[in-house]
């Protein structure tokens, strides 16, 4: 629908309800619905008014969140398993920084859709010589096949997109890298491996769960002939977080609003109780929130309780 047939309808449509809004003495552009007489709005109001009601989020209730929040950050940093936030360790203490040289692979699976990419990056001077990539959506299928079937799918997408021509050139005698994004929960072992905990997002992948995702991809891999190697696992967020910082070095947050939500910011290592050892030279680290099923103070609706009822993971992504 073009945009005028677009506001023709909304002009010429009987109005049940609109939204107004108003400035605060703070500065802060308030907005309220109002519902206006009409033929129908006898009916409707009442639910508008209730799913308003239900919905509300005042301030104290923002406040009680933001409160309950950090008191969990804080927990999850301390030990593993301590808050409702997980504050997955990352292992990425490094960030991109622009200097980078050479071609390189990236692997993103983390919802309905999956995307292959690879880029020329040139140092300072040239940054991003070329950049090329591929979406492919995930057949329904394979969301609740096996594991080998899944990863196979993977697999063959990247061997069929890194036979394609272009300006891109890999040094002789060098391997490719390639930096796999997989946004689902997983415990991260080292930078590159981690254990899934469990699929979301619509995802029942069998066999699959307590194993490492990298070297589910490198086996695959190796079935399809390729010659690579994974080079770093993360999730969305903090690849959104390094893509982000090789543009702006003064980013430290990442938020992610997709299939699922997350965040993840960079923690100085002494702030993190649960890491033991050396520290690194940065002395920084990204930590992984995972608050897709944060929900502490947060007011539900019955169509939250409906959704989640007929989730794949009930009462586990109720956020």
């Amino acid at each position: 629908m073009s945009m005028s047939v677009t506001a023709m309808a909304t002009a010429t449509s009987p109005a049940v309800g609109s939204t107004r809004s108003r400035r605060s003495t703070s500065g802060v552009t308030r907005f309220k619905m109002a519902v206006r007489s009409s033929s129908i709005s006898v009916a409707v109001a009442p639910m508008l008014t209730k799913l308003q009601q239900d919905c509300a989020t005042p301030l104290p209730v923002l406040r009680n969140v933001a409160d309950s929040m950090s008191a969990d950050i804080r927990a999850g940093l301390a030990v593993d398993g301590g808050s409702d936030l997980k504050m997955i360790l990352s292992y990425v203490d490094s960030l991109p920084t622009g200097n980078e040289k050479g071609l390189f692979y990236a692997l993103d699976l983390g919802g309905t859709n999956f995307r292959v990419l690879r880029v020329q990056l040139g140092g300072k001077d040239e940054r991003v010589i070329a950049a090329e990539s591929e979406q492919v959506s995930i057949p329904q299928e394979l969301m609740s096949a096996t594991s080998e079937e899944l990863f196979d799918f993977i697999a063959s997408v990247l061997a069929n997109f890194a036979q394609k021509g272009g300006n891109f050139h890999l040094p002789p005698g060098r391997k490719g890298e390639i930096g796999f994004t997989f946004s689902f929960p997983v415990k991260q072992t080292s930078i590159d491996s981690g254990i899934l905990i469990k699929w979301t997002k619509g995802f029942s992948v069998s066999g699959t769960a307590g194993k490492d995702v990298v070297a589910c991809l490198n086996e695959a891999m190796d079935r399809k002939g390729i010659d690579m190697r994974v080079s770093a696992l993360v999730n969305d967020t903090v690849a959104t977080l390094a893509g982000a910082r090789y543009w702006d070095d003064d980013v430290m947050v990442a938020v992610i609003l997709g299939t699922g939500t997350n965040a993840c910011y960079v923690e100085r290592m002494d702030a993190i109780p649960k890491l033991q050892g050396d520290f690194p030279p940065s002395g920084r680290t990204i930590v992984n929130l995972e608050w897709g099923a944060y929900r502490k103070g947060l007011p539900l609706t019955v169509f939250d309780r409906d959704m989640d009822a007929a989730s794949i993971n009930p009462g586990e992504q109720i956020f």
